[in-house]
């Protein structure tokens, strides 16, 4: 059965419109809710965004049976250790409802660790940490995602099957999905469209086998329940 999430609005300069969403996402009985882990809104250095660890915190305290996720918590921007605890804390307060998910970053990324002095190693090594703290983290019990955007690498997908974790794609096709039969696939973007069409497409990234689909921060969160609860499978 596949569980729908939406990402929260973090775009702003303060948190209690993405914790009212929360709140309501809990209520209509979506499955779960994500935050990026960014500096800025991806491609615009003069936006503001929250911060996600502070945010992770405030929704753990906020809601009481909503799975909380990151998509995804970056490698590097803080040391490996205090990423593995921050997730850690939070997986705690929520009561182990987190989902851990991790990602190296890509060029896109970059520059923001480049304009606040944090370090952007090779990919090689930011894998080997990404490696190191999925790792702990799935020896904790708490679920963890692999961030592979729009399509899994072989080195994406040989962290994944190492530690045990499921990977994320992002705002791709079906195809990407089907192409996974071994790990779990999750998916995550973009839905547009009323509760009809979005229906359809929660629809067929489960048949090709996504176990969840999170929606990018729609229009209407009714909307995307009104969706979730129209799934053959219940949603």
């Amino acid at each position: 059965m596949v569980k729908v999430g939406v990402t929260l609005p973090q775009f702003r300069h303060e948190a209690d419109t993405a914790l009212a969403a929360a709140r309501q996402a809990e209520e209509l009985g979506l499955d779960g809710v994500f935050v990026f882990d960014h500096l800025w809104p991806m491609g615009s250095p003069d936006r503001p965004i929250i911060s996600a660890a502070p945010v992770l915190g405030a929704l753990a305290a906020a809601t009481t049976s909503i799975a909380i996720g990151t998509l995804v918590m970056r490698i590097g921007l803080v040391p490996d250790e205090l990423l593995v605890d921050q997730l850690r804390s939070v997986a705690d307060i929520c009561d182990g409802r987190l989902i851990a998910g991790l990602g190296t970053g890509d060029r896109l990324s970059a520059e923001e660790n480049l304009a606040y002095g944090v370090p952007y190693p090779p990919a090689d090594l930011r894998r080997q940490s990404l490696r190191d703290c999925a790792g702990r983290l799935c020896s904790d019990g708490i679920p963890v995602w692999i961030g592979a955007g729009a399509s899994v690498a072989p080195g994406t997908r040989a962290v994944a099957a190492e530690v045990g974790a499921a990977v994320n794609v992002w705002n791709t096709g079906v195809a990407a999905v089907e192409a996974e039969d071994e790990l779990e696939v999750t998916w995550g973007g973009p839905l547009p469209g009323g509760p009809r069409a979005m229906a359809s497409r929660m629809g067929e990234l489960a048949g090709a086998g996504a176990s969840w689909v999170v929606c990018a921060w729609p229009d209407s969160l009714d909307d995307v329940a009104t969706a979730a609860r129209s799934l053959p499978s219940g949603g």
